[in-house]
């Protein structure tokens, strides 16, 4: 199959121009350009996107697919009100409705460019459905324990669903993790145990942390979360079961270990200080990025000129779907692009970096550049298709800025993951009737979930 486009943007590489991709069973095996392409692999089907860019796939490293049915249901709120109201309404949801909030967000991922995602679950509803709709990702099975006697147990049941939901698989594209759940919801040993039985066992480590001040203000002083939740035991605790620690949230990770895994990435590294990102470096902790998330609950900026300067792996997240009305990795590419160059304090971040935090970068935060983020020869075939011809494109003298400036996920024209087209043209190569159940079925779960 030859791809050919308008550009070719391998990211790890400079664009090229009427470019063209040749692409066999799962891999890539050449790129270069178009005319020579074409006359070299003359008998191969062609698909010519026109005026266009090919790039690799985007990667969202906190996509929460679970949530996806959960979009809209939240009032506008601070961090504080959020997190209580979306906790209690993924509570409510079943684990076969989970299955198909999973499926939907998956679909939408597709749809939007996303070709690999990063996931925590504790029902592998997520690792199912993109393992049914041929998505790449990485799952991270969440554990928690508040009581310091469950923490043995926690983690022995997630470890059970891990070897159990790996079984289930029918593609190595799925591969699993393990995640501590914040540090409000678990004991600190849970930090501690997790890591080294990653460490042991090869196992990559995802944790929320240093997302807000409020949480900040948890771990450093032992002031409960908010003074105006009331939160249970099943899921939170209003007090630390801990002396205030007079530490950051990094700091206090650290203190329990629980950066000892190989592959650790933290999601949202907002509250941290340069001590803070001189340890990340020092353990090769990796930083996934939420900016239209941290904007919308008002969580604040992470640094990331700070982490890119300190040689930190960074990439992008969309976050949990319940914040937010979209899911868009172009948007997020867009919004820490204008919001870290208005920040006159901080360094002049280029396009080229966001695209690379989208893709490249991302996928060396999950582990897997050696496979995909990137359009080299030998790699997975992961690809999109951007549209370049709106009426609200402007320059091309520039593809990468003219895409970060102005694209949306309105614009994908396709989506390849491993050589399969999963979405083209608005229309998703998957089993139709298994869509159209699943819309079906998320309609009358929503309308179960919205208050009376």
């Amino acid at each position: 199959m030859l791809l050919c486009a308008q550009y070719v943007l391998p990211v790890s590489s400079a664009p090229i121009e009427n470019g063209a991709i040749y692409v066999k069973d799962d891999k890539i095996l050449d790129i270069g350009q178009a005319d020579m392409m074409r006359l070299r692999y003359a008998d191969e089907e062609i698909h010519d996107f026109g005026n266009a860019a090919l790039c690799p796939g985007m990667i969202d490293l906190y996509a929460r697919l679970e949530d996806a049915i959960l979009r809209g249901l939240i009032s506008d709120v601070p961090y504080t009100g959020w997190i209580k109201e979306i906790s209690e309404l993924r509570r409510k949801l079943s684990a076969e409705e989970s299955y198909e909030s999973a499926y939907l967000g998956a679909l939408e991922a597709l749809a939007s460019g996303i070709t690999t995602v990063g996931d925590m679950t504790t029902t592998g509803a997520a690792a199912r459905a993109a393992d049914k709709l041929g998505l790449r990702a990485v799952i991270y099975r969440e554990t928690s324990a508040i009581d310091k006697n469950l923490v043995n147990y926690a983690l022995k049941k997630a470890v059970g669903d891990l070897e159990k939901w790996s079984n289930e698989m029918t593609s190595d594209r799925i591969s699993f993790g393990l995640a501590p759940a914040p540090v409000f919801e678990c004991h600190p040993l849970i930090y501690k145990e997790v890591s080294h039985y990653a460490l042991e066992h090869n196992l990559p480590v995802a944790m929320r942390l240093a997302g807000s001040n409020e949480e900040y203000r948890f771990v450093k002083h032992g002031r409960a979360v908010d003074s105006s939740l009331r939160f249970e035991l099943s899921g939170f605790m209003e007090l630390p079961p801990w002396l205030p620690t007079g530490v950051t949230p990094v700091n206090y990770v650290l203190n329990w270990e629980g950066f000892d895994a190989e592959n650790t990435m933290i999601i949202y590294g907002v509250c941290v200080n340069h001590e803070d990102i001189n340890k990340l470096k020092e353990y090769d902790v990796a930083v996934a990025i939420t900016p239209s998330l941290n904007a919308q609950l008002g969580m604040g900026v992470a640094p990331l000129d700070e982490y890119l300067r300190a040689g930190l792996r960074v990439g992008l997240a969309t976050g949990a779907p319940g914040s937010l009305d979209f899911v868009d990795i172009f948007t997020e590419m867009r919004v820490e692009l204008l919001i870290q160059r208005a920040m006159s304090n901080r360094d002049f971040i280029s396009a080229q970096t966001l695209l690379e935090m989208g893709t490249l970068s991302a996928a060396k935060v999950l582990g897997i550049d050696d496979k995909v983020g990137s359009l080299e020869v030998g790699k997975q075939a992961d690809i999109i298709a951007i549209d370049l011809a709106g009426s609200h494109q402007t320059s091309v003298n520039d593809p990468i800025f003219t895409m970060l400036s102005s694209a949306s996920n309105n614009d994908v024209m396709m989506t390849m993951v491993d050589g399969n087209i999963l979405f083209e043209r608005g229309q998703w190569r998957v089993d139709g009737t298994d869509v159209a159940k699943n819309i079906a079925r998320v309609l009358s779960i929503r309308t179960s979930l919205r208050p009376s």
